[in-house]
């Protein structure tokens, strides 16, 4: 059994340790209060305007169709991996490394798979083993939609040039403190509306509808990414807040049975002495 000093030590050193985890958690908790707001307000908005647009840009064919939406044979991809720059957050950011693999282990297997990585996490590791073409985590100092609108831009430009024929987002879907969901998602081209999932037609478009689409699919695709990345942000904090939980309760669990320990040898420290002064006043009497 360790001595008296050592477990002193053990719970000193646990105690502040969950003094840590718990400021830690309280912070994530009021960060995640107003990301989950944030993300919550957007994804209607996000939603229906590229359900809006999936729909228009089916009705447009052949030349009127829009450079964003051209299908064509998938030889390189560039894949969008949306991660933290930070970690103590569980398993969020190994999930979207493994999200990650995936893409390039079992779905586009023979082909040209190149990253653009969002967190200093996931950039570390990707950088290890395939090309990124850019790192993008300093948008996390500043998270506008100024700021991702620029990299939007970046992507469009990678697939209207011809760099890259497929482009897809790998990100953690909020869905409450405790669960993130894996999504990948299309990001060019625009996938097209499946069945008869369609927009009513039968309006008097003003322009037409071909300069709407143009000039409507921009704003959508920078709004996408501003969604993932939001979506991104917020399961952070909630994937934070959660480990900080686990961690704090693990370590009052740990203190507290190092305080048992210590009490125990503690007692039997006390019962040994006064055994030995017993027995020497006997020796003394005999």
């Amino acid at each position: 059994m360790a001595n008296l000093k050592e477990l002193r030590s053990r719970i000193t050193s646990v105690s502040s340790t969950m003094q840590i985890t718990s400021a830690m958690k309280m912070v994530s908790a009021a960060k995640l209060n107003k990301a989950q707001m944030a993300i919550t307000a957007m994804r209607p908005y996000a939603d229906k305007l590229t359900e809006l647009l999936q729909s228009l840009s089916a009705s447009l064919e052949g030349d009127s169709a829009s450079s964003y939406s051209e299908q064509r044979e998938v030889n390189k991809v560039l894949v969008v991996a949306i991660a933290s720059n930070r970690g103590l957050a569980g398993a969020f950011n190994s999930n979207i490394i493994k999200g990650s693999r995936e893409l390039y282990e079992n779905v586009y297997v023979g082909k040209q798979v190149d990253f653009v990585t969002i967190g200093k996490k996931v950039n570390d590791i990707i950088s290890k083993t395939h090309t990124v073409v850019a790192n993008k985590s300093e948008v996390f100092d500043d998270l506008t939609f100024a700021n991702v609108a620029a990299i939007a831009e970046e992507l469009m430009e990678y697939f209207t040039n011809g760099s890259y024929d497929k482009v897809v987002v790998v990100y953690n879907k909020f869905k409450n403190a405790a669960t993130q969901i894996v999504t990948t998602e299309q990001f060019l081209p625009i996938k097209p509306v499946e069945g008869e999932n369609t927009v009513n037609l039968d309006y008097i478009f003003e322009p037409s509808k071909e300069e709407i689409v143009e000039q409507l699919i921009p704003k959508s695709l920078k709004t996408q990414l501003y969604k993932a990345i939001r979506d991104s942000f917020a399961s952070e904090h909630g994937a934070r807040m959660t480990a900080m939980h686990k961690a704090t309760d693990n370590a009052t669990e740990l203190r507290d049975s190092l305080k048992l320990q210590y009490n125990k040898a503690r007692q039997a420290s006390i019962t040994n002495e006064i055994l030995e002064i017993v027995g020497g006043a006997e020796a003394l009497n005999s």
